[in-house]
């Protein structure tokens, strides 16, 4: 075959999830090309998880869409509770009270300067959220898109990938591509991670209760709920809990739609009928309920691969980590992979990466999903182990004492909804390219604590260029290195800007004199990495920073 049949792209995603769709747009951000195939033409329009938390909103907001993507769900005002009942007719059992998207703007538009968080976690389903990423990739001209195609081979060389694929209808004829990294984004099935003979390592729960084993997702309707029975009683989550059965309503639009989850006999996915059946009973009416789509999973799940990667090819997203949802941390996780992956192959392709600087994306990444894994098995387990008594809506005395005692333990399950030292806290410390000899800070799920200590986030700070405006400082870092200047004083970063010159590392200088920089940095300099990491710090260059650099790019 002649070299003019085949096409290029300096990166082949396959999986057109939002992991690999983001992926892409950060290589898009670095201003590199990429190639994404998907079996799907579209993408499923199907509800899945309900979390976009606070770092992956703001890697949405670093790729320019956290705006818009705000916009797409329920309604600004809508409360976003977390409620409990016997019935949606019967007792309120607990409510876990959230502000709504509009007050949550609202407290972040006043914050303090250094308050930790620009993007506020938001609650809308992911279905929306993917199909908006699918239409913002559609638009970049650094993105080619093949929906509707299957990757069914690849060969590896020493310097590329080669993909052979084919589409899904047989419309267009057969394409090869060669790339020099591909990465399977191609979810739980992965095709790719399969074809590398990359296994997964954990457990799956095999205690019987909510949210373990075989789970049915079914996208419902039911039409007029909110202005009817649920009038005063709005939240984003209703909960039925009773020692028949538990199931769960999770609000699309503020309207009629819902995300209705329940435990499935056999794992196999139940009819129509049955779900509306068991809709009815959590509702406790016969209300007209219309069912659009259903799904099956596995709960309880915690699983990670025992490799990243094989070669020029990487894996991502659930294609190397499977979680039990609670806690919302399987796509956070993901687009994490993506944002830390994603710098290190442009590094690579752009030629200032050193050949180790790769195989840091595993030493980097499998920790994390390790440590969010177990987050979330924790969350599942305590759901999981609630006890349900059997008496729990016998109107009497020892009712009312029942339903007051699961209320309370209940009222604990808010953890599982502000997981903020989940999403902020992640760090890299055993990292062979974070340069760190202090102590680090202690790993909390619940509680951020900013740190500038290197392995972890840049801690946030809001700036003030003139009176009245506030700019996001993660809006200024650079798409290489930021090498952050701090206090009253600076010192000479010459020696620094003459190594990385030397090394064609990227780097940005930005200013920070202020007090609240300084008070919340303690120290003069800081070298931040593409993703928001901090790699180094000091108060001033040391004679080895040639060395220093070599280390942090994996040279």
């Amino acid at each position: 075959m002649t070299s003019e049949n085949i096409s290029e792209s300096p990166v082949a995603i396959v999986g057109g999830g939002p992991v690999g769709l983001m992926l892409a747009l950060f290589l898009d951000l670095y201003g590199v090309r990429s190639v994404i195939f998907n079996l799907g033409e579209e993408i499923r329009w199907q509800p899945k998880g309900t979390t976009e938390s606070a770092r992956i909103m703001e890697h949405y907001r670093r790729v320019g869409i956290s705006q818009p993507i705000r916009s797409l769900g329920l309604p600004k005002e809508f409360p976003l509770d977390a409620s409990y009942f016997t019935k949606l007719n019967g007792w309120e059992l607990a409510r876990i009270k959230f502000p709504s998207e509009m007050e949550k703007m609202s407290m972040r538009d006043n914050a303090v300067s250094t308050d930790p968080v620009p993007e506020p976690g938001i609650r809308v389903n992911q279905m929306y959220v993917e199909r908006f990423l699918l239409q913002h990739a559609r638009s970049r001209p650094n993105i080619t898109m093949r929906y509707g195609w299957r990757v069914k081979d690849f060969v590896q060389y020493q310097d590329k990938v080669k993909l052979y694929a084919e589409h899904v209808n047989g419309k267009y004829a057969d394409e090869i591509w060669q790339a020099a990294y591909m990465v399977g984004c191609d979810g739980g099935q992965s095709f790719v991670r399969s074809k590398l003979g990359i296994a997964y390592e954990g457990t799956v729960e095999d205690k019987a209760g909510f949210l373990t084993g075989g789970m049915v997702s079914s996208y419902i309707r039911i039409p007029g709920i909110h202005q009817g029975l649920l009038r005063d009683k709005k939240s984003l989550m209703y909960s039925v809990v009773s020692p028949r059965e538990n199931m769960l309503f999770i609000c699309l639009d503020g309207e009629d739609d819902f995300l209705f989850v329940t435990q499935s006999k056999d794992g196999k996915v139940i009819d129509d009928s049955e779900v509306v059946r068991i809709a009815q009973a959590g509702i406790g009416t016969d209300v007209e309920v219309l069912v659009l789509g259903n799904t099956i999973w596995k709960g309880g799940v915690a699983l990670v691969a025992d490799k990243y990667s094989e070669g020029r090819v990487y894996l991502a997203g659930d294609s190397i980590h499977l979680f039990a949802p609670t806690g919302g941390f399987g796509m956070h996780t993901g687009i994490d992979d993506a944002s830390n992956l994603a710098w290190k192959i442009v590094a690579s392709i752009n030629g200032w990466a050193g050949n180790a600087l790769m195989n840091s994306y595993e030493s980097e990444r499998r920790p994390i999903a390790w440590r969010n894994t177990a987050a979330a098995r924790f969350y599942t387990r305590q759901i999981a182990s609630l006890y349900v008594p059997a008496n729990l809506e016998d109107a009497d005395s020892a009712g009312d004492l029942a339903r007051e005692k699961i209320g309370i333990e209940l009222s604990n399950f808010r953890c599982q909804f502000t997981s903020i030292g989940v999403e902020l806290g992640a760090r890299y410390d055993s990292s062979p390219h974070i340069i760190n000899s202090d102590p680090v800070p202690d790993d909390d799920w619940l509680n951020y604590k900013p740190s500038s200590v290197p392995g972890g986030r840049l801690p946030h700070l809001w700036l003030t260029p003139t009176p009245g405006v506030r700019v996001s400082l993660f809006d200024i870092l650079g798409t290489g290195f930021s090498l952050l200047r701090v206090g009253s004083h600076f010192p000479d970063i010459s020696a620094l800007l003459t190594q990385a010159y030397q090394r064609k590392i990227p780097v940005k200088i930005i200013d920070l004199p202020g007090d609240d920089a300084w008070q919340l940095y303690q120290t003069r300099l800081l070298l931040v990495r593409p993703d928001q990491y901090i790699a180094w710090r000091s108060d001033r260059v040391p004679d080895n920073i040639g060395s220093i650099l070599d280390k942090i790019v994996g040279r």
